[in-house]
C-alpha cells in the first residue's frame, strides 16, 4: 500500500511546512466567546481552564483554549454516555454484523441436537466384519432404523446416528470384501467419530455474554443455536451535511470550483465506524438551510464539513449559538484539523464539525466522531499500540500531529502528501501515527491509529 515514490529515507515533512492553512488561521483569530452558562449542563473541558483565558482575545487565547488531542477524544466518548440509554433492537442475523449484543446469547437447543456422524463412512454395531445395508443414511433425513450387532450402514457427515451404533468407521479405514462384507483396516474404538447430543452445549447454556461483538463467527453460532434474530445495540444514526458553494459533484475543477472529496468519502468511512448514514445533504453556504437541517434532524450525530473557522460564510458557530447548543470541544490541539468542534445540540444528539480540508476532516473524524460513535454502539475501545518510526518525523511546536503511515514489518513508514488538503498520503496508508508536539526521532515508538479497513478488511468493516 506504499504510495509510489515513497522512500523510507526521506522525511515525511518534505511535502508540508509549518504554516497554517487558511481555515486554521481563521480559527486562531476567531474572537473568543464566553461559554454558555447552564446550571444543568454536563461539565465540559472548559472547566479545567482559567477564566482569564476567555477574557482576552487573539490567537494566543484560542491556542490555550483548544483542547489537547487525548482529552478531546475522551470528551467525545464521555459525551456519548451522557444521554438516555439507547433501547436495544431485534435484528435479523443478516443485518447484525458489527453490532454489539444487548442480551446474552443462550442456547435454544442442545448442540448438536441429536447424535451425529462426524465423518463420511459407515455406522457400525458390534465387532466386525459387518454386513452392510443397501440404503445409506444421509444428513437431513429422519431417524434411521436401529442397527443390530454385526451390521453396518453407509453414513454421511452430519447425518443422524442409528440407535445402537458402536462407532463410525471412516471411509478410508474400511474395505469391502468380495462378498460385500465390511472390514476395518485399523482398530475401531467405541464412540469414535460420533458427535453426541449436547457435546457443545445444552439448551439454556450461555454461549456469549452481553457486549459481544457480532462477528461472522458469532452470527454462525447464533444460527446454529436456533436464532433468527439477535438483540443488539442499534447502529448510531448519522446525518452528513456538506457545506460550501465551491464544491462540484462531477467533472473537473474549473473557474474556482473544486471537486467535493468529502461527500464520497465520509459516508462509507462512517459506516466503517459502525454508523448508519441516514442522509447526505449538500447545503452550500446557506445559514438558513444549515439551521433548518440541524434543528430538524433526528440523527444521533450530525456531521458537518467546513465552516468551523471564522470566515465570512462560516456559519457553524453562529448556528450553534442560535440553537443554544453546548460546545464541548471548540478547537483541538492537533494538526491537521485544529478547528474541529463537538457540540451537544439536543439531549440525545451531538454535532461534530469537521474542517473543510480533506485530511483535516479525517483528523476530526478520528478525533471526535470515532470515540463518540464507538461509545454509542457499545464497542470496546481498541487497545493502544505503538511502533517505531522508520525515520524522523516533523512535529508541530505545540500540537499533536497525525501523519499517514504504512506498516512494514515492525516499523511505521511516514508517507508524503500529508498536508491538510491532501488525500494522496492517506489513500495509501494503513494507519495514522500520533506524533507528539516537537516531532519524533527515527526509531521512536509512536502511537498508531488503525484505519478501519486495515484493521478488519473491507468486506468486514463496510457493513
Amino acid at each position: 500500500m506504499t504510495a509510489p515514490g515513497t522512500r523510507a529515507g526521506t522525511s515525511a515533512a518534505a511535502d508540508t511546512d509549518d504554516d497554517l492553512d487558511v481555515e486554521e488561521a481563521l480559527a486562531l483569530v476567531r474572537e473568543p466567546r464566553e461559554p454558555r452558562q447552564d446550571a444543568t449542563a454536563a461539565p465540559t473541558h472548559r472547566g479545567a481552564h482559567a477564566q482569564g483565558e476567555y477574557a482576552h482575545g487573539g490567537p494566543s487565547a484560542h491556542r490555550h483554549r483548544a483542547t489537547p488531542w487525548p482529552q478531546a477524544r475522551e470528551t467525545a466518548a464521555r459525551a456519548a454516555r451522557s444521554g438516555a440509554r439507547r433501547a436495544p433492537v431485534s435484528v435479523p442475523l443478516a443485518d447484525a454484523l458489527g453490532l454489539t449484543l444487548a442480551a446474552p446469547l443462550d442456547a435454544l437447543t442442545d448442540l448438536p441436537s441429536f447424535d451425529t456422524s462426524a465423518m463420511d463412512g459407515w455406522a457400525v454395531a458390534g465387532p466386525g466384519p459387518w454386513d452392510v445395508r443397501e440404503e445409506g443414511v444421509l444428513a437431513g433425513h429422519a431417524q434411521p432404523e436401529p442397527l443390530t450387532d454385526g451390521e453396518a450402514v453407509r453414513i454421511a457427515t452430519g447425518a443422524r446416528i442409528p440407535a445402537d451404533t458402536t462407532a463410525v468407521l471412516r471411509s478410508e479405514h474400511g474395505r469391502l470384501d468380495a462378498q460385500g462384507r465390511l472390514h476395518a483396516t485399523r482398530e475401531t474404538v467405541h464412540g469414535q467419530d460420533i458427535r453426541p447430543r449436547g457435546q457443545e452445549c445444552r439448551s439454556g447454556d450461555q454461549l456469549l455474554p452481553v457486549g459481544t461483538l457480532a462477528t461472522p463467527a458469532v452470527l454462525g453460532l447464533a444460527a446454529a443455536a436456533g436464532y433468527d434474530t439477535v438483540t443488539a445495540v442499534p447502529r448510531p444514526r448519522v446525518e452528513v451535511l456538506i457545506l460550501g458553494d465551491e464544491l462540484l459533484t462531477e467533472g473537473l475543477p474549473h473557474d474556482g470550483l473544486i471537486r467535493d472529496a468529502l461527500g464520497p468519502m465520509l459516508p462509507p468511512w462512517l459506516r466503517a465506524l459502525g454508523a448508519e448514514v441516514t442522509a447526505v445533504r449538500r447545503l452550500g453556504d446557506d445559514a438558513k438551510a444549515l439551521y433548518k437541517a440541524i434543528t430538524s434532524s433526528t440523527a444521533d450525530l450530525v456531521v458537518t464539513t467546513g465552516g468551523t473557522a471564522s470566515g465570512p460564510v462560516d456559519h457553524i458557530h453562529p448556528t450553534l449559538e442560535r440553537i443554544g447548543a453546548e460546545l464541548l470541544v471548540d478547537g483541538v490541539k492537533v494538526r491537521p484539523g485544529h478547528p474541529m468542534l463537538l457540540a451537544r445540540t439536543k439531549q440525545n444528539q451531538h454535532l461534530v464539525g469537521l474542517p473543510g480540508n480533506p485530511l483535516a476532516a479525517i483528523s476530526g473524524l478520528l478525533t471526535l466522531a470515532e470515540p463518540l460513535l464507538r461509545t454509542l454502539a457499545a464497542h470496546p475501545a481498541p487497545e493502544p499500540y505503538a511502533m517505531p518510526l522508520a525515520e524522523a518525523t516533523h512535529g508541530h511546536p505545540y500540537d499533536t500531529r497525525l501523519v499517514p503511515v504504512v506498516l512494514r514489518g515492525d516499523t511505521a513508514i511516514p508517507l508524503h502528501y500529508n498536508g491538510p488538503a491532501m488525500l494522496r498520503g492517506i489513500a495509501a496508508a494503513d494507519a495514522l501515527a500520533v506524533v507528539p508536539p516537537g516531532g519524533a526521532q527515527q526509531g521512536e515508538e509512536t502511537e498508531l491509529l488503525d484505519l478501519p479497513w486495515a484493521a478488519a478488511g473491507i468486506g468486514v468493516c463496510f457493513t
